[in-house]
């Protein structure tokens, strides 16, 4: 594997693949010292266009628990203030000798334009509405570790499916791995078109809350918003918010998550994010080791390294 653009490049023998490899990271993240030599001598460069928390920082603890070197870019102190172009800053950080790129874009499909200037490997970290293929598998190991499998899961996504790149990774996952996903939101927050989509839909939340297995709750995005889809926040909660008298109908085994940054009192309660059945802290978490299996499997020796990653993190 070369690069990592979308989670149709792992089909679901590959996404097995990350989440048995992150098994082993999650076991070397809780070490006392969570370092391996597993990368020692690579480059990893992160090249955020947008603003990013979670993401950034989980890709840059990965890579430095992998020991390889890190750099990041910032674009409001960089070339690009001046006018650059991407191709040339691209072209400029590939000719450093990096041996990643981890790109964030406002716009659908950089990722694979700059796959395809540069030598190094790409991993999309979000493009746009498009993708967000590591969010998505930490979302699928984070669900695997609590119930053991995805096959035959109930999974409701709810929220602003239409500007969410996660959504759209997560169904893809999700579905590879045999769950049944259904996307909860009003007309107005649906992509135009969902040919293809292995999902069914639902416009009322309290019609599919008592069966659910997870409820993955998105934050509206307000900033891809160019015009009004819902009357007002108040009434987005009242029908869409997971609250914490909806929290309480959930089942006992149910799971809540949400991919951050939440918009507490709207998509959800303080109450329900708090909540025992809670694993959002936990996506966090999962994420570091999940992004360590990735940029393992791209700048290793890809899949013939897997069965060695016991002894390689003996010699930490």
């Amino acid at each position: 594997m070369k690069h990592l653009l979308e989670v149709a490049d792992l089909g679901a023998d590959g996404i097995d693949q990350v989440l048995r490899l992150t098994d082993s990271f999650v076991e070397v993240s809780g070490r006392t010292i969570p370092k391996v030599p597993a990368l020692r001598g690579k480059t990893v460069v992160s090249l955020f266009y947008e603003d990013s928390t979670r993401t950034r920082l989980s890709f840059e603890t990965a890579a430095k628990r992998l020991s390889a070197d890190t750099m990041s870019f910032s674009v409001s102190s960089s070339s690009v203030s001046k006018g650059e172009g991407l191709r040339d800053t691209v072209e400029t950080i590939d000719a450093m000798g990096v041996d990643a790129i981890v790109v964030r874009h406002k716009s659908s499909g950089v990722p694979w334009r700059i796959a395809s200037w540069v030598r190094a490997s790409v991993v999309n970290a979000g493009d746009g509405w498009h993708e967000h293929p590591t969010q998505a598998l930490l979302d699928c190991y984070t669900i695997r570790s609590r119930r053991g499998s995805l096959d035959g899961l109930r999974i409701a996504i709810v929220g602003d499916i239409a500007h969410s790149r996660v959504a759209r990774s997560d169904v893809t996952a999700f579905a590879a791995l045999g769950a049944s996903v259904t996307l909860v939101a009003p007309p107005t927050l649906l992509p135009p078109s969902l040919e293809g989509w292995p999902v069914q839909v639902c416009h009322r939340l309290d019609e599919v809350l008592g069966g659910l297995d997870v409820v993955y709750l998105l934050r509206l995005q307000r900033e891809r918003m160019t015009e009004a889809l819902i009357p007002s926040l108040r009434e987005y909660r009242t029908l869409y918010g997971l609250t914490a008298e909806r929290a309480g109908r959930l089942r006992p085994d149910a799971l809540i998550m949400h991919p951050g940054p939440m918009n507490r009192g709207v998509e959800i309660d303080a109450e329900a994010a708090g909540d025992a059945r809670s694993v959002i802290t936990a996506q966090v978490a999962n994420g570091v080791a999940v992004r360590m299996a990735v940029l393992y499997l791209l700048l290793g020796s890809g899949a013939d390294l897997v069965a060695p990653l016991p002894e390689l993190a003996a010699q930490a």
